[in-house]
Parts: C-alpha cells; sequence; structure tokens
C-alpha cells in the first residue's frame, strides 16, 4: 500500500502544479471551451487522488483487498484527464489529427465508474466483521 500512497501524493502535487498552470499560464491562452475542460480534467485527477488515498484506507481498516478499484481508480484517471489535458491544450487546428483520444476520455470515465462499483462490490462481498 506504501507504493499506492505515493503514487497518489504524488497525483495531488500534479493536479496542483497543473491547476496552477490552467489559472496563472493557460488561462489567456486558451478558448473558454478548452480552459473549462482542462478545469475538469484537474478537477477529476483531485478527486480520484483522494479515492486512492482513501481506498488505501479502506483496505487497512477493514482488512480487505482493494487492488482492483485502486488500479481502476489509476488507470481512469490517467485516460480520462490525461485526454483531457492533452485535448484541451492543443492548438484547435491540431485536435483533428488525434482524433483518436476522442475515445479515450470516456473509457478513462467508464474506469472510473467501474473502480467506484468495484470498491461498493468488495464491501458487499465482504463478511460481516
Amino acid at each position: 500500500m506504501r507504493n499506492w500512497i505515493i503514487a497518489a501524493a504524488s497525483s495531488g502535487a500534479l493536479a496542483v502544479v497543473l491547476g496552477a498552470l490552467g489559472a496563472h499560464a493557460l488561462k489567456e491562452l486558451l478558448p473558454e471551451a478548452q480552459m473549462a475542460g482542462f478545469e475538469t480534467a484537474v478537477r477529476y485527477q483531485v478527486y480520484h487522488t483522494f479515492a486512492v488515498l482513501l481506498t488505501v484506507v479502506l483496505a487497512r481498516q477493514f482488512n480487505v483487498s482493494l487492488l482492483l478499484p485502486l488500479w481502476l481508480f489509476a488507470f481512469g484517471t490517467l485516460l480520462f484527464s490525461g485526454s483531457i489535458y492533452v485535448l484541451a491544450t492543443l492548438p484547435l487546428h491540431h485536435i483533428e489529427e488525434l482524433r483518436i483520444l476522442g475515445p479515450v476520455t470516456p473509457i478513462g470515465g467508464m474506469l472510473l465508474i467501474s473502480g467506484w462499483l468495484s470498491l461498493a462490490f468488495a464491501f458487499v462481498r465482504k463478511v460481516k466483521d
């Protein structure tokens, strides 16, 4: 679980850096729609950074394996927020070149949803203490 805490702390630090970059450097450079997308990516990265930390605490507290939701949160955040970061910061005339990233965002979102559902299911399956 130590590595998950390190990964979450790193993700949190990166989210703050990217949030500051968006608020200060990109705000004047990006159109409003792209800026809104960038802010959404930061927000979901922060949410799921906390989700990973909470999942680690729950795994320890209830002595249950929660590796599946941890991996789903990690890959979901990478695909969801990562694809939005790329799409939001590309000049509009280059977005067409990376249309392949379009489906990556909803796949990341489905992984995040799956992470939450697998977290719930882990406790539905768990025998009462």
